[in-house]
């Protein structure tokens, strides 16, 4: 095996982690969106009892990073989208969707590790998943704008 693939290998199951951790902290932030719950409330509530169902560590420490960051910056985050997401208002916006640019541009501002181009495709795996086709332009096209407007900062 090349370096390079033992390299690809080796960085596959931390991309996964990661991405499982992005959908843990997706669907935690929407318990807290839409139920109105503190993100500490949803987070004790959130993860399986039993030791046999519990993720990785690493998971949960990512996801728990990403929801309980984003419900701590929401007020920061917010008027980022409403900037870039011309001629919508946040509120009209589709609760996932929201959450999804939410918890990327969080990712963008307080993830610097990750690079740009993985965020954003992560996000519209996210939106792909949890959301439909016209979401997934639209994600991605905020993200675009909102990355760009990132660099020139």
């Amino acid at each position: 095996m090349t370096a390079r693939l033992e390299r690809r290998s080796a960085s596959r199951p931390v991309r996964e982690s990661r991405h499982r951790g992005r959908e843990a902290a997706l669907q935690m932030l929407y318990q807290w969106e839409v139920g109105r719950v503190p993100i500490a409330d949803v987070a004790e509530s959130y993860w399986p009892l039993t030791a046999d169902d519990e993720p990785p560590e690493e998971v949960r420490v990512f996801a728990m990073r990403l929801a309980g960051g984003v419900a701590a910056r929401v007020a920061d985050i917010d008027p980022m989208i409403g900037e870039a997401a011309e001629h919508w208002r946040l509120e009209r916006l589709n609760v996932l969707d929201r959450l999804i640019l939410r918890l990327a541009i969080f990712e963008l501002l307080h993830e610097p590790e990750t690079p740009a181009k993985v965020v954003i495709n992560e996000a519209l795996e996210l939106a792909r998943t949890f959301s439909g086709d016209e979401a997934v332009r639209f994600v991605n096209g905020v993200l675009d704008a909102v990355r760009r407007k990132l660099e020139r900062s």
